[in-house]
């Protein structure tokens, strides 16, 4: 949605804009058939211990509030339509987090009759937090590249190494 102000007024709109985005982030979790390794890791998150929320990421119950959609596990059959809706119902500009060895490439479950694939096959990612599961640091690393990335576009976002 683009108002016809003046150049300065729509340069202020578009700072504050950013700035809300990146200081608020609102995310909605999706478990799209993993074993919920993940899914407590990303709750660990946000315990008090690693605190994801000292950042303004909350986590909402509703896509439609959500800016950041994080997702877990392979694609399943039954899954892939309500993730497709799921995002399909977040507000633009909205972002994808892909967690976990299995979002990302199916994992463990790589060529099971249920796995229609990873979900980067069915929505486009923005982050991807490698591990089986991630630790909690790591989900908290691909957040903060993720706000960096927002607040500056012209730096792409880089997914944190693997553990050896």
């Amino acid at each position: 949605m683009t108002i016809n102000l003046s150049n300065s007024w729509q340069t202020a709109i578009d700072q504050l804009k950013t700035w809300a985005r990146v200081n608020s982030p609102w995310a909605i979790h999706f478990n799209s058939g993993s074993c919920n390794g993940c899914d407590i890791e990303i709750l660990a998150t946000l315990t008090p211990r690693y605190d994801l929320e000292r950042f303004g990421v909350k986590l909402q119950g509703s896509p439609r509030h959500a800016d950041v959609l994080i997702c877990t596990g392979p694609v399943t059959r039954l899954a892939r339509e309500r993730l497709l809706r799921t995002y399909e119902q977040m507000p633009d500009p909205k972002f994808v987090v892909a967690v976990g060895s299995c979002g990302i490439a199916s994992g463990a479950f790589t060529g099971c009759y249920n796995i229609v694939g990873n979900i980067n096959e069915v929505i486009p990612v923005d982050v991807y937090i490698p591990g089986c599961p991630p630790r909690p640091e790591a989900i908290i690393y691909g957040v903060v590249q993720l706000l960096q990335s927002l607040q500056n576009p012209s730096k792409s976002v880089k997914t944190p190494e693997k553990e050896s």
